[in-house]
């Protein structure tokens, strides 16, 4: 049977020891409390200076919030890692779990590391921004928000269009905003029986009455015939417009161009085919 003396003495040394550990883990984690608060309080100001800057600069919104987070998250890691040495834990081994973990979370994020690599790109090279009407993988639409993962549109019909940004990166984007001005190209097919220069002129002076069509030199009106179809002549009337004025000309002269040409007495086609029946008398 065990001497209670001695059990008293083992339980004694084992509190020595905790006390021991206790006042050599004190300083290290008080130290770390006080690095943790002066850090953030650093982080903050940091912030600030840095909504300054963007304030005092005409940069994109998205890409002062990306920037702006980058740096904000760039600082708490490397707080992360003060704190957590000034603890007591050694920098090689942290070093050695974060790339572990780095490998295992890239390892299994692969479409999303892809998807931020694209947003980067797309922050960085700038090929359209928010409120631009583009085109991209099979979707057309205002460009909502640009986030790191991924691009929202919304559809002529007001559908909400998510597309992650990897394949946005990779893929052709057609801006139709970016230049400011448009170039529209509308077909109208007249008979061969009517009068082309009379067609001609009949659609040429109706996009001249427009005071949004742009008359600057090189980019005047022109019509031409453009194609000798099936079942019609196939006139080209082209023309520039602003961006905010391009549909509703287009829908304008559409319907006022078949109007006019129908009451100078020209005929717009409909695709037809003639079939000969040819009777075999044996």
């Amino acid at each position: 049977m065990s001497n209670p003396l001695d059990q008293v003495s083992e339980y004694q040394e084992h509190i020595d020891q905790a006390i021991k550990w206790v006042w050599d883990f004190l300083p290290g984690f008080l130290s770390a409390i006080v690095l943790l608060f002066i850090g953030l309080w650093v982080i903050r100001i940091i912030k600030k200076l840095v909504a300054k800057f963007f304030k005092r600069k005409d940069y994109d919104p998205t890409l002062e919030k990306f920037i702006a987070d980058l740096i904000n998250w760039t600082l708490k890691i490397v707080l992360f890692v003060l704190v957590i040495t000034q603890v007591g834990v050694k920098t090689t081994s942290l070093v050695a779990i974060i790339g572990a973990a780095g490998l295992a979370i890239g390892l299994a994020l692969q479409g999303s590391l892809a998807n931020f690599a694209g947003g980067v790109l797309i922050l960085l090279l700038r090929p359209f921004k928010v409120g631009d009407f583009i085109k991209a993988q099979g979707q057309e639409g205002t460009v909502k928000e640009i986030s790191i993962f991924q691009t929202k549109l919304n559809t002529f019909g007001n559908q909400l269009a998510i597309i992650p940004n990897g394949k946005l990166s990779n893929e052709t984007i057609v801006n139709f905003t970016e230049e400011g001005i448009r170039k529209e190209a509308i077909t109208f097919g007249i008979d061969y029986g009517d009068d082309v220069k009379l067609a001609k002129n009949i659609l040429l002076t109706l996009v001249n009455e427009q005071e949004q069509v742009i008359q600057e030199e090189g980019k005047a009106p022109m019509i031409v015939l453009a194609e000798l179809g099936d079942s019609s002549v196939n006139l080209s009337l082209r023309y520039w417009a602003k961006n905010e004025d391009f549909w509703n000309l287009r829908w304008l002269v559409l319907e006022e161009g078949k109007e006019r040409l129908e009451a100078a007495g020209i005929t717009i086609p409909f695709p037809q085919r003639d079939v000969h029946i040819h009777k075999n008398e044996s």
